[in-house]
């Protein structure tokens, strides 16, 4: 069984008697411990098919599987659970709360998990130190830089040990060098602790980063393809 199984999935936007296609018959599958990357230009759907594949949104015809289960197996309450605890995401605008620290943005997220309260700073810790912001725990996210506030984000994600980790666009509003950190962060985080990574981009040089990828365009798979000669992420975080 596949982590994640989509087999003829649609997805059809309704407006005022209008029908808008954004997926056609889209079928594949994404194995425990992948990095792929789901690749496009905008409007070819890329995003939706992210929102659906984290139970953000439902598809309209198809099959969609995590684990097995498909979203109406799960309960509304089932579905939170799972999107806090199996699901780690990372958005193109960070979505942290600018007036506290990098330490408390961690930790959002084991509000709802039933992690021990006790154990929330070294859980948060740990997270903030494997994406090399040991030194900025303390600071406000508005201290930060963009780059900065990204790797908050990916800390963040990890913060419950997701089975994945979506990430849609997330060098879309920084500079080529932090992208750069930003990817050998999650090429790492694939590579070592053998997280499965999906990556939404545009751009071919942060698609090259996983071993997969397909491509999008209007809607449908244009193709799927191993990455034969993947970037390599550095030995080191830029600080």
């Amino acid at each position: 069984m596949s982590l994640i199984e989509v087999k003829n999935l649609e997805k059809i936007y309704q407006n005022e008697g209008v029908s808008t296609p954004a997926l056609r018959d889209v079928t594949f599958n994404i194995e425990k411990g992948e990095f792929v990357s789901i690749m496009g230009p905008s409007g070819s759907g890329k995003s939706t098919l992210l929102h659906i594949l984290g139970f953000l949104d439902e598809h309209t015809r198809g099959e969609y599987r995590f684990k097995g289960k498909t979203i109406k197996d799960y309960s509304g309450e089932e579905l939170a659970h799972l999107r806090n605890k199996e699901m780690g995401f990372i958005f193109q605008m960070f979505n942290l709360l600018p007036r506290i620290s990098v330490l408390e943005n961690v930790k959002l997220p084991l509000i709802y998990s039933g992690v021990k309260e006790a154990l929330w700073n070294d859980i948060s810790l740990k997270a903030i130190e494997a994406v090399g912001l040991s030194h900025r725990i303390n600071h406000e996210s508005s201290q930060l830089s963009g780059g900065e506030k990204q790797r908050v984000v990916i800390a963040r994600a990890l913060i419950n040990n997701p089975q994945v980790i979506f990430a849609d666009e997330p060098t879309g509003n920084l500079d080529s060098e932090s992208g750069k950190t930003i990817m050998e962060i999650l090429q790492k985080l694939n590579e070592e602790t053998g997280h499965t990574i999906v990556l939404i981009t545009h751009e071919t040089y942060t698609a090259e980063h996983a071993q997969r990828i397909i491509r999008f365009i209007d809607g449908k798979i244009e193709s799927d393809r191993r990455v034969e000669h993947r970037l390599k992420a550095q030995d080191h975080f830029r600080k």
